[in-house]
C-alpha cells in the first residue's frame, strides 16, 4: 500500500446502497476446471436475476485477460494477481449494492480465501463447480486440453499445474449430473435461503 495514499470515505454507505436494492449482494464466486461449466451457469444464473430485478455483473475469466488483466500470463505468480485484482473489482461491486458473478478457475485456495477475506460475513459464495477432468477435456470447447497435452500450452490446470478443489465450498455443483438449469435451481435456492433477496437489510 502506498504511504502517500489516505482512504476517501463516501458520502454514501454501503448500508444505504443495500437498502436501495433491496437485497444483500455477494460475490458468487465460481471455481472450477477449464471447461467444468462455470461461464455458462454464471451467465445462465445471471440471467435469472436480472428477470427477477436483481442487479448483478458478470466477471468472466477471459474477458477480464482481455481488458484489467491483459498484460498477466498463467505462472503461479500471474495466476494470484489475476485473482487478487478480480476480488478487488468484486468487492467494489458488492459495495455498490450488485451481485458481483466471477466466474474463473482460480485453482489456489489461498487466493480463493483472500478474496473472501476482503468481504463480509455472508458476502462471499464460494461455488464449486464440480467436473471431472475426463468431462471437461472430452468437452474441450477452446481447444485447450488437446493443446496442453501436445505441450503448446504451459502451465494448464489439471495437466501440469495443479488445482486445489474448494474444502468446504457454501455451493457444490455436480455439473456433469445436472443440467444448466437445475444447476441455477441450486443456487438460487442458496440464495433465497440465507435471505439474499430479503429487503431486510443492517
Amino acid at each position: 500500500m502506498n504511504s502517500d495514499t489516505v482512504w476517501h470515505t463516501h458520502a454514501i454507505t454501503k448500508i444505504e446502497r443495500r437498502k436501495r436494492s433491496g437485497c444483500r449482494p455477494a460475490i458468487l464466486w465460481f471455481t472450477g476446471l477449464s471447461g467444468s461449466g462455470k461461464s455458462t451457469i454464471a451467465n445462465a444464473l445471471e440471467k435469472v436475476l436480472f428477470e427477477k430485478g436483481i442487479a448483478t455483473y458478470l466477471l468472466d475469466g477471459d474477458n477480464i485477460r482481455q481488458g484489467l488483466n491483459s498484460d498477466l500470463g498463467f505462472d503461479s505468480h500471474d495466476r494470484q494477481e489475476n485473482i487478487r485484482r478480480i476480488g478487488e473489482v468484486a468487492k467494489m461491486f458488492v459495495d455498490a449494492g450488485l451481485f458481483a458473478l466471477a466466474a474463473f478457475i482460480s485453482p489456489y485456495r489461498e487466493d480463493r480465501d483472500k478474496v473472501r477475506h476482503l468481504v463480509g460475513k455472508d458476502e462471499f459464495i464460494e461455488v464449486y463447480i464440480d467436473t471431472p477432468i475426463e468431462v471437461c477435456e472430452r468437452r474441450d470447447p477452446k481447444g485447450l486440453y488437446h493443446k496442453a497435452r501436445l505441450g503448446k500450452i504451459e502451465h494448464f490446470t489439471g495437466i501440469d499445474a495443479p488445482y486445489e478443489a474448494p474444502l468446504r465450498p457454501e455451493i457444490h455443483i455436480r455439473a456433469d449430473r445436472l443440467d444448466i438449469t437445475e444447476c441455477v435451481e441450486e443456487i438460487v435456492m442458496y440464495l433465497e435461503k440465507k435471505g439474499h433477496f430479503n429487503a431486510e437489510t443492517h
